[in-house]
Parts: C-alpha cells; sequence; structure tokens
C-alpha cells in the first residue's frame, strides 16, 4: 500500500495548529506554503512543517488525524515537542 501521512502546521508566531492527512506530504505542504488547497491555513498563514506521522494505511491515518483533533491544544504541543522540541519548520529536511 502507499504510504499516508498525518501532519501538524504552524504559523510564524506559533498560535495557531492545523492537522490534516496525505498520501503526498511534500506536494501537501507545498501546496499549503503557496495558499493552494486549504482556506484555513492560507487565513492564517499556517505553512510551516513541525510534526507528521507515517502509516502504510490510509484508513488508520484518517482514524489518527481524527484523534489529533479532537485533543487539546496542550497535548497536541506535547506532542509536537517530543520530537521537534525547537517548533523548527520540518519541510527543508523531508527526505521521503
Amino acid at each position: 500500500m502507499k504510504e499516508s501521512y498525518i501532519y501538524i502546521l504552524s504559523n510564524e508566531k506559533r498560535t495557531t495548529l492545523y492537522i490534516g492527512v496525505t498520501s503526498n506530504l511534500i506536494e501537501r505542504i507545498e501546496n499549503h506554503k503557496k495558499g493552494i488547497g486549504s482556506t484555513f491555513t492560507k487565513k492564517y498563514n499556517v505553512w510551516d512543517l513541525l510534526y507528521f506521522e507515517v502509516f502504510s494505511d490510509i484508513e488508520i491515518a484518517i482514524e489518527r488525524e481524527k484523534q489529533l483533533k479532537r485533543w487539546h491544544k496542550d497535548w497536541k504541543w506535547n506532542l509536537i515537542k517530543k520530537k521537534n522540541p525547537n517548533l523548527l519548520d520540518l519541510y527543508d529536511d523531508l527526505s521521503l
């Protein structure tokens, strides 16, 4: 099966989070950065990739996305900071 991803984006000031799911992480993040495909991310300048997870099944990725969207904001930030403590934009380091 094709890999799928859940990802979390934020704005420059790290005040807003966006959670999404995709089968092509690089292309999807590029679209967010160009303001394509999501009114929310374009409106709030949310395009820095702070976190992602890889899945072998899109259905499991979708369930994980739904789970994370139900989480409290603090829980999301704690998850992000475990893998990305400096809250850096991970986009440039993607080597998928």
